[in-house]
């Protein structure tokens, strides 16, 4: 078994385990988030020893070069000594500009940073609650457009970092942030192909982002938004999504309640069972999914099915441990 040294310390690292489960384990506080390769919240570098390529996947190759990789992707086949990243890596600081309400549980966060971050609107960032503690969370901004970035947090109960935001944030705050990660955004390669962009709750966020991107690029093919929760109250935005449609005839948004009481000008069901039965041929069309998990691989199966190729569907599931 491989050892990793860590803090002067040498851990036995098991077979399959990775080097974040392996400090775990033995009660080492190592930062992450969605233990899935894709936040890069468990960024840490390797002093001596080689880390696996698939280790160092979607990291910035001058990140790779250093030997810096992700510990939850991480299993070493030889010993290796490693360290967290030297402060500042891969980070901005920020400082919170707004904290508008958006609907009873979400608040909008806006962000100034100093340093011009270069993202694509739908992507994600993650925010730091402290040295050890962050969460991932999407971008509704757009570069073009707006001047700071937007971040829309639920608060659940049980979160490390959303009940900070809604509860102890406040405007002026400096707040550390990382750099954009994800693959769900708009590429302008074909503006006549017709885009389905489905959600749930702050799934919303990297939507609203996408849409307004694909739209002021000059987007000429049909935009359809189904924006679903279980209540007309925990929909949010909706005021803007219909002024966005009134203004681009391309656009359509089409709000979903999956509860009983269903006002009018609402859907009645799941956003991607509505989605998907006014849509019942995809073949060529780009779908964006962005929300709860189940929603997210359910409507990948039924965009499959309804004719979309699997390189034209784009995803960003919202993993709990990842953002809340």
């Amino acid at each position: 078994m491989p050892s990793i040294i860590y803090g002067g310390q040498s851990y036995q690292c098991k077979e399959h385990e990775s080097v974040l489960d392996c400090m775990t384990a033995h009660d080492v506080t190592i930062p992450s988030s969605c233990r899935a390769g894709l936040c890069q919240t468990c960024l840490m570098q390797a002093v001596t020893g080689k880390v696996p390529e698939v280790a160092q996947i979607g990291l910035k190759p001058t990140l790779a070069a250093q030997n810096y990789f992700l510990a939850c992707a991480c299993y070493p086949e030889e010993d290796i000594e490693v360290k967290l990243p030297s402060p500042g890596v891969g980070k901005y600081s920020a400082i919170v500009v707004d904290i508008n309400p958006l609907n009873a549980d979400i608040v909008c966060l806006e962000l100034s940073v100093g340093t011009k971050l270069k993202y694509k609107a739908g992507q994600f960032i993650n925010l730091h609650k402290d040295t050890v503690t962050a969460r991932s969370y999407s971008l509704a901004s757009v570069p073009e457009i707006d001047e700071h970035l937007h971040l829309h947090i639920r608060r659940l109960p049980d979160g490390q970092v959303s009940p900070w935001v809604h509860q102890a944030l406040k405007v002026g705050d400096s707040v550390d942030i990382s750099d954009a990660n994800g693959n769900c955004f708009y590429i302008a390669d074909d503006p006549d192909q017709s885009l389905l962009l489905i959600g749930t709750g702050s799934g919303l966020a990297p939507l609203y982002g996408i849409i307004r991107d694909a739209l002021v690029q000059g987007h000429r093919g049909a935009i359809k938004l189904y924006h679903g929760s279980k209540t007309a109250e925990s929909l949010y935005m909706s005021d803007e999504l219909r002024s966005l449609a009134a203004r681009y005839p391309n656009f359509a948004y089409t709000p979903c309640v999956s509860g009983h009481s269903v006002p009018h000008g609402f859907a009645s069901g799941r956003a991607h069972d509505v989605a998907i039965r006014e849509n019942q041929d995809l073949a060529g069309w780009r779908v964006f999914l962005c929300g709860h998990p189940e929603m997210v691989a359910t409507g990948k199966r039924l965009a499959f099915f309804a004719g979309a190729s699997m390189r034209d569907i784009y995803s960003d599931p919202f993993v709990s441990m990842a953002k809340v």
